[in-house]
């Protein structure tokens, strides 16, 4: 069996929108823009499960809660991702390229600012984590299945102790990081989100479109086969009234 330690005092260190599951596990799950059944994953086998909608705030709070539990060997990325923060591609940039004058290296979200982890941080983040992606699925079969292949893959904890770093949300708990470097980014969140309403109502407004126009067309194509129906019946049947009259 592999060696284990045990994570820091109260973890998970950070409270969000989360399930805790068995601490000794290797695997932690981030669902990105996608509410699954965290619970469930958890009882399938992972340390941790939850949503992260945010490419600043919400990436720190993930790694916050990883490095302070040097069992979690492994981060299972899973789920789709929130129009224009994509939180799922900033964490696989972040792991990969790191953070540079407290820009996420390589990130493709709207405001990848990390402000509350330091290098020392992040560069154990890389080492203690292999990053595991699978993106776009929502299947718990699926996501059970590669849970039980990384814990077949258990290297054991991670070497060091745990770190305890704390993550400073905005005033009202909100996941804004990196809002405080710069007031225009507070403003380009809200212009996101504003816009991301926008789009869920046109996908909607689409979706009944569509809807109504498929009833119509079924409408149209059951009247035409009533029709061809009588059409055909008559055909049959006048011949033999002319017959009985």
């Amino acid at each position: 069996m592999a060696d284990k330690k045990s994570p820091a005092s109260g973890w998970p260190i950070v409270q969000g929108d989360f399930h805790a599951g068995d601490a000794n596990s290797p695997v932690a799950v981030m669902t990105c823009g996608s509410h699954l059944d965290e619970k469930g994953i958890c009882d399938k086998g992972a340390a941790i499960c939850g949503s992260c909608k945010t490419e600043n705030l919400g990436l720190e709070k993930v790694i916050a809660n990883i490095i302070s539990n040097p069992n979690i060997r492994f981060l299972l990325l899973c789920g789709t991702e929130v129009k224009g923060h994509l939180a799922g591609q900033t964490m696989a940039a972040l792991h990969k390229g790191g953070v540079k004058d407290g820009r996420v290296v390589g990130a493709e979200g709207a405001i990848p600012f990390i402000e509350n982890l330091a290098d020392d941080a992040i560069k154990r983040f890389q080492e203690q984590c292999e990053l595991v992606n699978i993106m776009e699925s929502e299947d718990l079969g699926t996501i059970g299945a590669k849970i039980n292949e990384l814990k077949g893959r258990d290297p054991g904890a991670f070497a060091a102790d745990p770190m305890v770093v704390e993550v400073k949300e905005a005033a009202g708990g909100v996941e804004t990081a990196a809002a405080g470097v710069n007031p225009q980014f507070l403003e380009i969140e809200q212009r996101l989100d504003k816009i991301e309403k926008q789009i869920e109502f046109a996908d909607a407004e689409i979706a009944q479109r569509v809807g109504r126009k498929i009833g119509r067309d079924i409408g149209i194509l059951y009247g035409l086969v009533a029709g061809l129906t009588v059409f055909v019946l008559l055909l049959v049947l006048l011949p033999k009234l002319n017959v009985l009259l």
